[in-house]
């Protein structure tokens, strides 16, 4: 029983783990990976997918969670204008090349030091700064 268990939590989290990725933070992450594994393997997929999205959307942001709420004071601070784009505003979007101005995140940030940041439909979102490609969305 304790291996069928074990094999089906493991089979859970390989099944749950590339769409909890795109969580953003923990609470986001609980919730999609418990939605994920239940619809996977019932009762115990979604303990197992809640378990390991909280894990895993905790971990997957570029900043940490207290940098968070303080880079997007600073962002509303510097008073950046909102670039209006057509599709949803999310992880692994693209934006255009040009008629988006990113800014360099600053040195306090250290963790999203290689990344650019710009406002995108009222959202603060750092950006991979080579493919405009967004790596988080900051709420």
């Amino acid at each position: 029983m304790i291996r069928r268990l074990l094999g089906t939590a493991a089979i859970v989290a390989m099944m749950a783990l590339p769409a909890v990725a795109q969580a953003q933070g923990v609470p986001g992450g609980i919730e999609r990976g418990a939605r994920d594994g239940e619809r996977a393997a019932g009762p115990v997929g979604a303990i197992v997918g809640g378990t390991i999205g909280g894990v895993v959307g905790g971990v997957a942001g570029v900043l940490g969670v207290d940098d968070r709420p303080r880079f997007r004071s600073y962002v509303v601070e510097q008073r950046r204008p909102s670039y209006t784009y057509s599709n949803e505003v999310r992880v692994g979007a693209v934006l255009p090349e040009s008629g988006v101005t990113y800014y360099e995140v600053p040195a306090e940030y250290n963790s999203a030091r290689e990344y650019r940041y710009t406002v995108v439909n009222g959202r603060t979102v750092l950006v991979e700064p080579r493919t405009h490609r967004i790596v988080e969305v900051i709420d």
